[in-house]
């Protein structure tokens, strides 16, 4: 991985001070982390939405650069959004030592078409992304895995998925990654009544103004991060 270079300035904490700061074209930010006390920083959003849009996502390594100071290596570790501009009006930056292994979500993409899926069956991927544990210079963009052989019932383990010199998976072996199931299994039978609602006919249609059932299930899978929009 090349790591991106990104100026920053000290701040002055203080809402009206971050105020000016983001009419200015900066935004406020905080770095913190390796036994570091936390730092008010300014950044230029821009450089900082490009560094995280490149092709590592959020997992690129930051050599923050603040003044005449020596650069140190962060990730950023969490970000705010305007919720109607959508553009970054905060960040958190994590100190990390390069001699160190870290930790991070890596996308998990499958590649070919199964026999299961040509004969009828349906892919599931649990994970869409691996939590994975490495050197920062050894951060992998993606972890690929190649399903074309995988038939109905076939399943791959988290032990069996292939992973680069000096990268371990921070899930348990048995871990189930991706399957092949029926179809059956994926579609709720017929008449079947729905979860949550608790007193009603099987099939029957709700009443006029009745406010429909809740507690659709969520889809399996490592649970993404999410971007926090600013209020």
């Amino acid at each position: 991985m090349d790591f991106v270079k990104l100026d920053a300035w000290p701040r002055t904490p203080g809402k009206a001070q971050n105020s000016q700061l983001r009419r200015d074209g900066r935004i406020p930010a905080v770095a913190y982390g390796e036994g570091n006390p936390a730092r008010s920083l300014a950044l230029s959003p821009k450089a900082l939405a490009a560094a995280i849009q490149g092709p590592y996502g959020r997992n690129v390594v930051l050599e923050v650069a603040v003044g005449e100071e020596k650069p140190f290596p962060a990730l950023v570790c969490d970000y705010s959004i305007h919720p109607l501009t959508r553009e970054l009006v905060h960040a958190d930056l994590l100190h990390i030592d390069l001699a160190k292994p870290i930790d991070v979500d890596v996308p998990l993409t499958c590649n070919g078409k199964a026999i299961g899926v040509v004969e009828g069956g349906v892919l599931r991927q649990v994970f869409r992304t691996l939590p994975l544990r490495c050197l920062a210079n050894l951060v992998p963009r993606v972890i690929e895995v190649d399903v074309t052989e995988m038939k109905q019932g076939d399943t791959i383990k988290a032990a069996g998925i292939k992973l680069p010199e000096g990268v371990s998976i921070r899930l348990p072996a048995e871990q189930t990654v991706v399957a092949i199931v029926a179809p059956e299994a994926e579609k709720p039978e017929e008449g079947a009544a729905v979860p949550g609602a608790e007193g009603a006919v099987a099939g029957a249609a709700p009443a006029a103004g009745a406010a429909p059932a809740a507690g659709a299930a969520a889809a399996a899978g490592a649970p993404a991060k999410k971007e926090k929009e600013s209020k």
